[in-house]
C-alpha cells in the first residue's frame, strides 16, 4: 500500500531543522510512503540538493506564507490562505495526500482542519487524542483541549472515535472504555459526567465505568474519556510532574561525590527507564473525527519525536480510521434507532 503524506515544514517552535531531517529519516525506513514537503521553496529546496540527494520519496510542494505559533486561529484562517499548514491540508482535501502532519499553532490546525476537512457525519466537534504511557504499556487519552464545553453526547462520540482508533491501531479487540471523574462511585460528578455515564453503559461500547486520575497511569482501561478541559489540564500536569521527578533526580545523584557515584551504578535502569517513558515516543496526537487524518505534533518536538507523529500518521493512513469511525458511527445510530 502506497501511502502520500503532507507536511507542513514550517510549522513548530523550530520548523523546518526539525520537520525535514525528520522526513528524511522516515522517508530512509519507509520507501513505501511518499512525503510532500509543504512550505517555502526557497529553505527547501537547498535541503533536497544537500542532505536528502538520492531520496527518491521525497518532493517540494511551495507555499508562501507560515502560520505563527501565537497566531490568532481567525487570523491564520482569513489571511493565510497560502500557509505551509491550510496547504498541507488543502492536499489531503483534494486527495493527493492521505494525512497531513503539523508541529504548528494548534488552534490554527484544529480550526483549519475542520473548515477544509470538515466532520463526520454524526460527529459534532473533533477532538485531540494521544497516546500516554501506563504501567501496562500504553493508554489513549481524549480529548485532550479541542472542546473546552462538551455535552454528554460529544464525550459519548469522543469515546466512539478513541475505542476504534484504539482498535485499529493497537489491535485490541473491543477495547475497554473509561470516563475520567472525581471517583468510581455512581454519585460522583457533575450531570455531564453523569448523563455520559447514562449513555455509554448503553452502548455498545465496552465501557467500564468511571476512572479517575491515578488510573490514567496505571493502565486501568484503554481509552480514557475526558472533556478537553480536564483532559488537557491532566495531561499538562502530568508533563509538569515529570519534569519535576526528572529534576529532583538530577540534583540528588549531583549532591556529592558518593550520590554521582551511586548515579554512575544506576546509568543502565536510569537509560531503561528514561526510554520506557519518552515522551518523543508518544509525539503524534490525532484530530480525529475528521473526514481526513490530521496529526497534531507537539511545537517543541525534536527531530525524532516529529517522526514518531509520522509514523502514527502512517498507521492511521494503513487502517484507515475516519473510515471506520464512520461505520461505527452508523451502526451505533441503527442501534438506538431500533431500540
Amino acid at each position: 500500500m502506497s501511502i502520500t503524506l503532507a507536511l507542513d515544514v514550517m510549522g513548530g517552535d523550530h520548523g523546518p531543522p526539525v520537520t525535514l531531517p525528520a522526513a528524511l529519516t522516515v522517508a530512509k525506513e519507509r520507501s513505501d510512503i511518499q512525503f510532500v514537503l509543504v512550505g517555502q521553496e526557497e529553505i527547501i529546496q537547498p535541503f533536497l540538493q544537500q542532505s536528502a540527494r538520492g531520496v527518491p520519496n521525497l518532493r517540494l510542494h511551495h507555499a508562501s506564507q507560515v502560520v505563527a505559533m501565537d497566531e490568532s486561529p481567525s487570523v491564520a484562517m482569513r489571511t493565510k490562505k497560502d500557509s505551509s499548514m491550510r496547504v498541507a491540508i488543502n492536499l489531503v482535501k483534494d486527495g493527493t495526500a492521505q494525512a497531513c502532519v503539523s508541529a504548528g499553532n494548534t488552534g490554527a490546525l484544529m480550526a483549519t482542519a475542520r473548515y477544509v476537512l470538515k466532520t463526520l457525519s454524526g460527529i459534532d466537534r473533533p477532538a485531540i487524542i494521544s497516546t500516554l504511557p501506563t504501567m501496562k504499556g500504553h493508554t489513549r487519552m481524549l480529548d485532550l483541549g479541542a472542546n473546552v464545553d462538551t455535552e454528554a453526547e460529544q464525550l459519548v462520540q469522543f469515546a466512539l472515535m478513541g475505542s476504534v482508533l484504539t482498535e485499529a491501531i493497537d489491535g485490541k479487540r473491543e477495547p475497554t472504555v473509561g470516563l475520567l471523574n472525581i471517583g468510581e462511585e455512581e454519585i460522583k460528578g457533575n450531570e455531564q459526567v453523569k448523563q455520559a455515564a447514562a449513555l455509554l453503559a448503553a452502548s455498545p461500547l465496552n465501557y467500564v465505568g468511571y476512572v479517575e486520575g491515578d488510573d490514567i497511569y496505571k493502565g486501568t482501561v484503554d481509552v480514557v474519556v475526558a472533556d478537553g478541559f480536564v483532559g488537557n489540564v491532566a495531561l499538562k500536569t502530568s508533563e509538569g510532574v515529570a519534569k519535576m521527578i526528572t529534576q529532583f533526580m538530577r540534583e540528588e545523584f549531583n549532591r556529592s561525590l558518593w550520590t554521582r557515584l551511586a548515579g554512575l551504578l544506576a546509568r543502565p535502569a536510569l537509560k531503561g527507564l528514561k526510554g520506557r517513558i519518552d515522551p518523543r515516543r508518544y509525539n503524534g496526537a490525532s484530530l480525529v473525527g475528521l473526514q481526513g487524518i490530521v496529526i497534531k505534533s507537539h511545537g517543541g518536538a525534536d527531530s525524532h519525536a516529529f517522526a514518531w507523529a509520522l509514523r502514527e500518521a502512517a498507521k492511521e493512513v494503513q487502517h484507515a480510521v475516519p473510515q471506520r469511525i464512520k461505520q461505527q458511527l452508523e451502526t451505533l445510530l441503527k442501534e438506538r434507532q431500533s431500540a
